[in-house]
Order: structure tokens, then C-alpha cells, then sequence
């Protein structure tokens, strides 16, 4: 599901305007990126929560030559689903 299959479905599912479900997922989009920024975790409680997670820098290899190469350290973002999600995915 592309960003325009879920406005159309987030307007069908809650009776609201295709501009409506693309103003509010963007709020949601906006809201989650800014607390993640800042470090906080959002939980939806039954869907599942994002956070930030810090990876080490390591040696990895340039796979083409085999030659060693320095990794960055850098904050990536998780999801990880909630029990509801996780059991209704799993039917």
C-alpha cells in the first residue's frame, strides 16, 4: 500500500475528504518525526511503537573489493508491533 492508497482508505474508513485524511496523515507523519528528532518514543498502545535506536560504528567490507571500510555510527528509527497488531497479522 503506496501513501495515496492509504489517504483513500484512511477517508473511507473515517468519512472525511481524500484532503482531510492527507492533512491529518501528514500530521501524524509530522508529529512522530519531531518526537522521534527529539528522542521520545511514540506508543500507540494495541498498534505498536516507533523509537530511536543507536547503532555502534563498526568495520564493514566493501563488497566489490573486499576492502575494509569505517562505518558511522548513527541513530536509526524502529518500529516494533504491539500484541494486537502482531496476533491480528498472524491469523
Amino acid at each position: 500500500m503506496n501513501k495515496s492508497e492509504l489517504v483513500e482508505s484512511i477517508a473511507s474508513e473515517a468519512k472525511m475528504s481524500k484532503a482531510d485524511a492527507t492533512r491529518a496523515l501528514e500530521a501524524f507523519v509530522n508529529a512522530t518525526t519531531k518526537a522521534l528528532k527529539k528522542g521520545d518514543r511514540v506508543a500507540l498502545v494495541g498498534f505498536g511503537s516507533f523509537s530511536i535506536s543507536k547503532r555502534a560504528a563498526r568495520t564493514g567490507r566493501n563488497p566489490q573489493t573486499g576492502k575494509a571500510i569505517k562505518i558511522a555510527a548513527k541513530k536509526v528509527a524502529k518500529f516494533k508491533a504491539g500484541a494486537d497488531l502482531a496476533k491480528t497479522v498472524n491469523k
